[in-house]
């Protein structure tokens, strides 16, 4: 593994989390969160990674028409910025504690096709494929994506010319995204999120993060993020081991303690560790050429 001294920064704007009573500015409606993905282009970071929010409740949604505003606002402002949407809504199961063979309030399941309705719409550069189900809370809450699931929104994403960003929260999701790109549904250069600090998959910390890039094929681009108080130093773990960065008030709120963050805050401050570590942040040109798309 060597030192990355040309590091892409992604910006994760939003997030779905149950952060918006935890935030003075979590971006909710379609233009805040546009707003928040220019903010995080100018700071500097070449790919925003968008969710979108019901404007009523805060929580996050999978509504087309909410994408289709935030993507078209990104894209009206004129900035030169790879926009990367998650398809990871419709994969919500809660576990009912009386009868588990019931799904349990708050549940959303809908098929692969419906997960991607926006991605067939809008066509944005990037697209997430997130390559397992997961216990991601600390009670009853499971996210389900299946193997069958995956490989049809694989198959899709590379009928539409959508780069699929395939994040892995623990071992066994890298094993999957491996086989995909085995199988041939991924094309290369295969994209690769290193999700660490998720309840309850892999632990965001320097071992782990080494122990995942060292199962990834040869040849491939990754980046890898930590939430909460390891953010930054998995800014700097990541480009020690050769890889990319994430950050933003999907993963992180606070600049530093008790001080809430903006996600130009937010980039800023992992350029600042890139710079001070002897690198530089990637333009998107640059990015762009690296992932094999197209301008």
């Amino acid at each position: 593994m060597e030192m990355n001294r040309e590091v892409v920064v992604t910006c994760a704007v939003t997030g779905a989390g149950d952060t918006v009573d935890k935030h003075p500015a979590i971006p909710v409606t379609p233009e805040q969160v546009a707003t928040a993905a220019i903010e995080a282009a100018d700071a500097g970071a070449a790919i925003v990674h968008i969710h979108v929010r019901d404007p009523e409740t805060g929580q996050g949604s999978r509504d087309v028409e909410l994408f289709r505003e935030a993507v078209g606002r990104v894209r009206d402002s004129g900035r030169d910025v790879l926009i990367n949407l998650t398809a990871g809504m419709g994969g919500d199961l809660i576990i009912d504690d009386d009868d588990p063979s019931v799904a349990g309030e708050g549940s959303d399941m809908v098929n692969a096709e419906t997960r991607i309705a926006h991605v067939e719409e809008l066509r944005p550069d990037i697209a997430t494929l997130d390559c397992g189900t997961i216990n991601f809370s600390d009670s009853n809450y499971i996210y389900v994506q299946t193997p069958n699931m995956l490989r049809k929104m694989a198959k899709r994403y590379q009928e539409l010319g959508v780069k699929p960003e395939m994040e892995v929260f623990d071992l066994g999701h890298l094993r999957f995204a491996n086989q995909l790109v085995r199988e041939g549904l991924i094309g290369a250069p295969a994209m690769y999120q290193v999700c660490l600090g998720i309840p309850w998959g892999a632990g965001a910390d320097p071992a782990t993060m080494t122990a995942m890039v060292g199962q990834l094929p040869p040849e491939v681009f990754w980046s890898g993020f930590g939430i909460s108080r390891t953010q930054m130093p998995m800014v700097a773990q990541a480009m020690l081991l050769g890889g990319n960065v994430r950050v933003g008030l999907e993963d992180n709120l606070y600049l530093e303690k008790g001080v809430p963050a903006s996600n130009g805050d937010l980039v800023e401050k992992a350029i600042r560790i890139i710079r001070d570590l002897g690198g530089r942040p990637c333009t998107v040109d640059e990015t762009r050429n690296k992932l094999g798309i197209g301008s």
